[in-house]
């Protein structure tokens, strides 16, 4: 979605000027979000790029300035399915968001120019992935929880924090043969992750988004796939780095990897290639309450912190529930996990870029 400058701009009377981020603003942007406490790496420019190229969705990153300065950013993009209804998120396909900001001015002024934007489009909510509450007045999606924790400076440290159970499936991995690889692209983990999501009964993300997001972030996002002693790719992740912290973001396995502890080993090896490095957090990212994803992590001695998906509704009566979890998708998902892969690949892309 491209406009002009002046068609996008906002006054109010903190002295803010609200602003649409146009293509020459990305270096000035991502230096912002770069010191900003409040933001994450789903604020980085690159996402608009991505999410308009990949999934076809109208974006609109705005900006507050003030004296010639930014003093926040609020990514958004709107998905607009007859499936799953019509929204304007911060932001599809991340699990972070919503305004990260110098002040309270800026904040207010860009939510006012989203809410604005939001009734001008006609969406039936705008959505809000914060990871502090903002609006405890508005309705709340709790389904989520986020899992942080610190990278101790010493590798055998790390070692010693995961808790005993754990870190003998560590050790299982280790004794077993298995090696981590950082490849170049995205071909193995794409295999890898197709095949772990159709076993769960999830339409697949396209290659090319993989693809978009290694050229578009460079050295910030990296593969890791995890070999057996054959050489074999058995699991794999792709993770986000950004300022102190890394972040695994997507990963696969094959069925094979559980009797290798092949998982545990590949998160053990990128926090060890992450202290190493200096990295100063192992970012966790969210998982569902109630799952094995949210499970393992615990089982890893990480602490959940609760994600504060905000809301404010337009023409709904309550929160969306388009989630895996909601029953009514359970008759889905058995069908999509008895669908033959090569189909399930080709019809994923479809559907999940309007799930977001």
């Amino acid at each position: 979605m491209k406009h002009g400058a002046e068609e996008v701009a906002h006054f109010t009377k903190a002295g803010c000027v609200v602003r649409e981020l146009q293509r020459g603003d990305a270096g000035r942007w991502d230096a912002y979000v770069r010191r900003c406490p409040e933001a994450t790496f789903f604020h980085r420019a690159g996402w608009k790029e991505i999410i308009e190229d990949v999934f076809r969705h109208r974006s609109s990153f705005l900006y507050a300035e003030r004296d010639g300065e930014i003093r926040g950013v609020l990514p958004l993009a709107q998905v607009k399915s007859r499936l799953f209804g019509h929204s304007l998120v911060s932001l599809p396909f991340c699990v972070y968001g919503g305004v990260a900001a110098d002040d309270e001015e800026a904040r207010q002024a860009l939510e006012a120019a989203a809410d604005e934007q939001a009734r001008r489009l006609g969406v039936d909510f705008l959505e809000y992935r914060n990871c502090a509450a903002r609006h405890e007045d508005w309705p709340r999606q709790d389904l989520y929880a986020r899992f942080r924790k610190e990278i101790l400076p010493g590798v055998e440290d790390n070692m010693l924090a995961i808790p005993r159970k754990q870190r003998a499936m560590v050790r299982k991995g280790i004794k077993a043969g298995l090696a981590g690889a950082i490849d170049a692209g995205v071909a193995r983990f794409f295999d890898l992750y197709a095949d772990n999501v159709h076993r769960h009964g999830t339409p697949a993300l396209p290659r090319r988004y993989f693809e978009r997001l290694k050229a578009v972030f460079g050295d910030d996002c990296e593969v890791l796939t995890v070999l057996d002693p054959e050489g074999r790719p058995v699991s794999g992740v792709l993770s986000f780095y950004f300022r102190d912290e890394v972040l695994p973001y997507y990963a696969g396995d094959v069925p094979a990897a559980r009797d290798l502890a092949a998982n545990d080993f590949k998160y053990w090896e990128l926090m060890r290639r992450a202290c190493g490095r200096g990295i100063r957090f192992f970012d966790y990212g969210r998982s569902k309450r109630g799952t094995g994803s949210f499970d393992f992590k615990m089982n890893w001695g990480f602490e959940p912190q609760p994600l504060h998906y905000e809301y404010r509704l337009y023409r709904l009566d309550a929160v969306p529930q388009n989630n895996p979890s909601n029953p009514k998708y359970r008759l889905f998902i058995e069908m999509w996990r008895r669908m033959p892969r090569a189909m399930a690949n080709r019809l994923g892309p479809l559907i999940v870029r309007n799930l977001g």
